[in-house]
């Protein structure tokens, strides 16, 4: 692995191309003019990670090398592929030195990662991000945190068998309502008389009565499971490629939350991987309803 960055990858940054789904649309873009058959076949997550990471041990193939060309003019796939250093002077001149317009801030990045948007509580994150904008056509949902009502009462049940039925797994997991870290977070919201229990059972109740209605591949394709541990965020993570994230304050319910919007940043060091790995850890130490 290089000690310094590849080309590439500040090339990316610079660009504002970091994310896996822009990268994409813009190797498209740059593909279509190299050769149209050549468009859609851009390098999957893994392999970008690779090509950015400095792990290459040579160039990517040759099509590849064609497009990336075309997407930075100028530079050639050996210079892409180099360290930043080494490749320094074939990068065009900030911006600020040739037409008085400033350059863009080189931390920008650092500041903000795979960070897409901030919002104060859980109904204005919903205000701007209806469910059905979230989960409509999505091929993978993976929640966990405590009731899961975006996916239970925010989602009608017709669009989550169409889903289903459609092929999209689904992974919720919800704290445990028979559980002590339940009770527990119930005295830190100040409830008395198993608000938070009563209402997660509903909601476990809605998905298995759900699952029982649906023909045995779609229902396999529906995971419910429940975990006891201290609740610390709740995470919905959407295809692989969306991330929204959502602290447990002290003595606050969750709808007064902040709300964290991430994106998949295969290009940056983000939070994307960081929640990812919470929810995988979590839903391997839980159980199956």
């Amino acid at each position: 692995m290089t000690e310094q960055p590849i080309m590439l990858k500040s090339l990316l940054r610079q660009r504002h191309w970091q994310t896996y789904s822009t990268f994409c649309r813009e190797y498209d873009k740059a593909a279509k003019k190299v050769d149209p058959a050549l468009a859609g076949r851009w390098p999957s997550r893994a392999q970008l990670h690779r090509w950015l990471s400095g792990e290459l041990k040579g160039l990517p193939y040759a099509d590849h090398c064609r497009v990336l060309e075309a997407m930075f003019p100028g530079l050639t796939a050996q210079e892409l592929f180099s360290a930043e250093t080494a490749a320094a002077a074939a990068v065009p001149a900030p911006r600020s030195t040739q037409d008085n317009t400033p350059a863009p801030d080189p931390c920008e990045d650092a500041r903000f990662a795979d960070v897409t948007a901030v919002f104060s509580s859980r109904s204005a994150f919903s205000a701007a991000y209806p469910p059905a904008s979230l989960l409509d056509g999505a091929k993978e949902i993976n929640a966990c945190g405590l009731s899961l009502n975006v996916i239970c009462q925010s989602y009608p049940d017709h669009q989550l068998t169409r889903l289903l039925d459609n092929g999209t797994r689904i992974r919720c997991l919800f704290l445990d309502p028979k559980g002590e870290a339940i009770k527990a977070r119930e005295r830190e919201e100040h409830y008395t008389d198993g608000t938070l229990q009563t209402l997660t059972a509903l909601n476990i109740s809605m998905l298995t009565r759900l699952r029982d209605r649906l023909d045995p591949e779609a229902a396999e394709r529906l995971e419910i499971h429940v975990y006891d541990e201290t609740i610390r965020f709740n995470i919905l993570i959407v295809d692989g490629s969306t991330c929204v994230v959502q602290p447990y304050l002290p003595a606050a319910r969750g709808v007064d939350s902040p709300t964290l919007v991430i994106t998949d940043n295969t290009a940056a060091d983000g939070l994307f991987p960081v929640f990812d790995q919470v929810f995988t850890s979590m839903w391997e130490r839980s159980k199956p309803v």
